[in-house]
């Protein structure tokens, strides 16, 4: 009976551990490919058996839940902060639109997450929701400096950032050279009279 009795700590250790090496081993999975990396993939990583990553997160979502604020939610929201402390209307449009599309070509995670591949998933959606809040701001805020085209919509800056996400979700990746030309046609092809590079 007492030699017994040592195990349950020992076994609670090995569960956080466990626990940590799922943890660790998904972050650098999803930062690398995306949300849809197999799940055999992460425990094979984590040194766990698959069903291990279910009894630990209740599986992919939850999962999920657990590690995306270090794969890509932080840095999504700080490019939202820094556009909002930007002072002219026209400057914060150049930049979110410039950081956004290099967090989608950087992140694959991103772009899973501007796609809402896992609708399921509330801090998932939550990151949905503030990027549309951001777009809603920038649009109004553009129309009203003169910093985007009149006819220019908060649906189509919602359109231009998941086209981009399905292209580079399902396409080639492009050379960077190349896609940071085609930012730089895209805020040519949005810009109003005061537009991005000089209001």
């Amino acid at each position: 009976m007492t030699d017994a009795t040592p195990e349950k700590p020992r076994l609670r250790a090995d569960a956080r551990r466990n626990a940590e090496q799922i943890r660790r081993a998904a972050i650098g999975a999803f930062q690398g490919r995306g949300l849809s990396v197999p799940l055999e993939e992460v425990a094979r990583a984590a040194g766990v058996s698959k069903a291990t990553i279910f009894n630990r997160f209740g599986g992919r979502v939850g999962l999920i839940e657990a590690v995306i604020e270090e794969v890509v939610a932080n840095e999504l929201y700080a490019v939202i902060d820094r556009t909002r402390a930007l002072d002219r209307a026209g400057e914060r449009i150049a930049y979110y639109i410039t950081a956004i599309r290099d967090l989608q070509y950087r992140q694959p995670t991103a772009n899973d997450v501007l796609l809402q591949e896992y609708p399921h998933s509330e801090q998932l959606m939550d990151i949905c929701r503030a990027a549309g809040e951001i777009n809603g701001e920038l649009v109004v805020a553009g129309h009203a400096s003169a910093a985007l085209r009149p006819e220019f919509t908060a649906d189509d800056l919602h359109a231009l950032i998941v086209d981009n996400a399905l292209a580079l979700k399902h396409g080639a990746l492009p050379p960077r050279d190349l896609y940071d030309r085609r930012t730089a046609f895209l805020l040519d092809g949005i810009r109003g009279p005061h537009g991005p590079s000089r209001a």
